[in-house]
């Protein structure tokens, strides 16, 4: 269910997104809600290159499989 909440914006920054909503053909809450969502996956998650650079990474790599068989064997605990 959609929900609806109320942003505050100064002219300037209300007028911009107004401005580009219009050029992508968008209501300016469709184009925040996409704004924020690209915003969100580009920095949430590790890009094709980053998830490279880990997976060659032989030291994580050993210290992350190290990390998973501790849990299984309940060694180390969680500190709060």
């Amino acid at each position: 269910m959609s929900k609806t909440i109320t942003l505050r914006l100064n002219e300037g920054i209300y007028n911009m997104f107004r401005k580009f909503a219009l050029n992508e053909n968008r209501t300016l809450s469709n184009f925040i809600e996409t704004s924020v969502l690209r915003f969100i996956e580009q920095n949430q998650f590790a890009d094709e290159f980053e998830m490279t650079e880990i997976r060659n990474n032989k030291e994580l790599n050993d210290s992350l499989n190290e990390a998973i068989e501790n849990v299984k064997s309940n060694k180390g605990h969680f500190v709060d």
